[in-house]
């Protein structure tokens, strides 16, 4: 009698799942959504579950970064398939509310 396979693939999350789950963080400031601010540029999950976030903040001398750095993280580690979490701090373009924040972030600051 052949053995049966116990080995079965691990479900990952896709990029969209994940960047759905960093709405939940939240600026303390603002009380906004990082997502929603446009402070989120890039998510990324590999095969090994390595998930890889490259967020800025919205001015380089934010007191509150480690905070949403450490939120990313830890929701992020909660969801199954994610093995580990990666958070990089980027100025790389430089966060412009004007062009990066969703319309209803503008309407709230005034933006437009």
């Amino acid at each position: 009698m052949a053995e049966a396979d116990t080995t079965s693939e691990v479900q990952r999350p896709s990029a969209q799942e994940l960047w759905e789950i960093l709405k939940q963080v939240m600026d303390p400031e603002l009380h906004m959504s990082v997502v929603d601010l446009g402070l989120i540029y890039e998510v990324m999950i590999d095969d090994n579950g390595l998930v890889t976030i490259d967020l800025t903040l919205t001015s380089p001398g934010c007191p509150v970064g480690p905070m949403i750095q450490g939120q990313a993280y830890h929701l992020l580690t909660q969801v199954e398939g994610v093995e580990d979490v990666e958070v990089n701090l980027v100025w790389d373009p430089p966060w412009d509310p004007r062009t990066m924040a969703s319309d209803e972030v503008k309407l709230m600051l005034g933006i437009w």
